[in-house]
């Protein structure tokens, strides 16, 4: 009887220490609830507040003159000149003579011919009527089979999307590759049409060459067609880059190799000095462990900006080509805790931002926003 009472009770001192335990694990889930559920309204709280401080800053910028979130143009890098515009307007009502004439009048200023060749030509992807009747006028027009050249470029990109390879469909590669052929075909017969000084027929083959895959040797052989002709031609280095680059088929050593040969060969006010800066900036956003607050700080990038603030000086403010420049002196200037010099820049590109990097971001506007409100911000007194 003694063993059996000596039992119960120690049943009972268990199920008490059970209970008791059950009751603690209980408070403590409840106490971690209560905790997850107050972290949970401070967190909301502290972002609410960012939202409110953030909001607060963009109208006090907006206040000083620069341009609000709704009205940033992500199309276009700076403002379409009138000209331009009232071209486009002629042609999508038919009038090809107006498009001639003006792509023309570039005469042979090279990057000002593919200045005007591109916007046509993207044009031209959307509704070519009045391009095939200039070319059904004008069967030997080097300047009609150039824009038509173009144009297929920018329908077989278009096909592709700018997503990467991952999100891009087998049928989406096999149009491609087949509109791509025909344009690498088109832009054979503009070279063969052209004016044998004329570079930009073979400009226009340097993106056909990122999407079939050319080798570097006859990559080299297109480079030698358009260098031998116009040797420092921005858009041509600038497309020669993007085929170096290791998303295409080079390598961030060929990237930043070539820019630097670029750059180097540059005279003062020709904005080759752009190309180190575009190679850096790609390799940090192929690169998940370059992180954008220290990288750009690197004295080697921060010595490449500073020759591409001496080149856009003397190339002057009104260089048609500075925008491009600009852009991306705002943006690493701002990286490089710079923030007087990079609201100078903005103060030039605010408005426009089609451009690199900030297109390079799935929501350009942030990316653009954030740097320059906070630059703004640190470099005006009680902002």
């Amino acid at each position: 009887m003694i063993v059996l009472a000596v039992l119960g009770v120690l049943l009972l001192a268990a199920a008490v220490w059970f209970l008791r335990g059950v009751y603690y694990i209980r408070k403590a889930r409840a106490l971690e609830a209560e905790i997850a559920v107050l972290e949970g309204r401070t967190a909301a709280i502290e972002a609410a507040g960012e939202a409110e401080d953030e909001a607060a800053r963009a109208a006090a910028v907006v206040a000083l003159g620069f341009v609000a979130e709704a009205d940033l143009d992500t199309d276009h890098m700076a403002p379409v000149p009138p000209e331009r515009a009232a071209v486009l307007e002629a042609v999508r009502a038919g009038d090809w003579q107006a498009a001639a004439a003006y792509v023309e009048a570039a005469g042979q200023d090279w990057q000002e011919r593919m200045e005007r060749v591109r916007p046509l030509a993207e044009a031209a992807a959307e509704d070519d009527f009045w391009l095939l009747a200039w070319r059904t006028a004008r069967p030997e027009d080097p300047t009609a089979a150039l824009v038509h050249a173009d144009a297929g470029v920018q329908v077989a990109w278009d096909v592709r999307g700018a997503k990467g390879a991952r999100h891009t469909t087998q049928e989406q590669f096999r149009l491609f590759h087949e509109l791509l052929v025909k344009a690498q075909a088109d832009a054979h017969e503009a070279q063969r049409l052209a004016s044998p000084a004329d570079p930009t027929p073979y400009m226009v083959e340097q993106p056909i060459a990122f999407g079939l895959g050319y080798s570097h040797e006859q990559y080299r052989g297109l480079w030698e067609e358009i260098t031998r002709r116009a040797p420092r031609v921005l858009w041509a280095h600038y497309s020669a880059l993007q085929y170096w680059c290791r998303k295409w088929r080079g390598s961030h050593e060929l990237a930043l190799g070539f820019a630097r040969t670029s750059a180097a060969a540059g005279r003062p006010g020709e904005l080759l000095s752009l190309l180190p800066l575009v190679a850096y900036f790609e390799q940090q956003t192929y690169e998940d462990d370059l992180a954008v607050d220290t990288y750009f700080k690197e004295p080697e990038i921060l010595a490449a900006v500073d020759a591409a603030l001496l080149d856009l000086a003397a190339a002057g403010h009104d260089h048609p080509q500075a925008p491009m420049l600009r852009h991306m002196l705002a943006f690493l200037l701002f990286w490089q805790d710079r923030d007087a010099e990079a609201v100078e820049q903005f103060r030039y590109i605010d408005g426009y931002i089609g451009a690199m990097p900030w297109s390079y971001a799935g929501k350009p506007k942030q990316r653009y926003l954030y740097a320059r409100d906070f630059a703004v911000a640190l470099v005006t007194p009680g902002l």
